[in-house]
């Protein structure tokens, strides 16, 4: 029996395991510590491949979870709710409709989704600090968080059209 890769059962096993690798990569890879007790991590580069490599509801899904879960697990409860919302909007960006991962759209999409990481996680801050100031300080982690998540995502992107893998993920 043939199943079609684009089965909910298939695209519903697909974001559970990429659900996992966020939850991994922003975990428990290697993470910079930030003078704030925050961190930063390179997870959102999995977002971005799991956003060029399902349907949107299901990449937002992806992004929300495991990057939720990773905040709630890892001591950082505080942060999940706004977490959920910051990294599921990061994933709106993308597109799963191209055959490859790196196109034009998914190439220029890292920097409005680290826009939407920097700008959250300050006004995030902002109300959990109550102040406009204070979150300033702890910005520069968030630049640098988009930077190399952008950085990795590329590459994977690119190392995974080299082998033409989302066609044999995904069509």
């Amino acid at each position: 029996m043939s199943e079609s890769k684009h089965s909910p059962i298939r695209l519903l096993t697909l974001a559970a395991v990429l659900c996992a690798l966020v939850f991994v990569a922003t975990a428990y890879l290697p993470r910079i510590p930030l003078g704030a007790g925050g961190y930063v991590h390179i997870g959102d580069a999995f977002i971005y491949l799991a956003a060029a490599l399902l349907p949107m509801p299901y990449a937002c899904a992806v992004g929300a979870i495991g990057a939720g879960l990773a905040d709630a697990l890892t001591g950082f409860l505080i942060y999940a709710p706004g977490t959920a919302v910051i990294k599921a909007a990061m994933a709106l960006f993308f597109t799963y409709k191209s055959k490859k991962i790196i196109c034009a759209r998914n190439l220029t999409a890292v920097i409005p989704a680290g826009v939407v990481c920097i700008g959250g996680y300050y006004f995030y801050d902002v109300i959990l600090a109550k102040s406009f100031a204070a979150p300033l300080a702890w910005i520069w982690g968030n630049v640098l968080q988009a930077i190399a998540s952008a950085v990795i995502f590329v590459v994977l992107g690119f190392v995974f059209d080299r082998f033409n893998l989302k066609s044999n993920i995904v069509k």
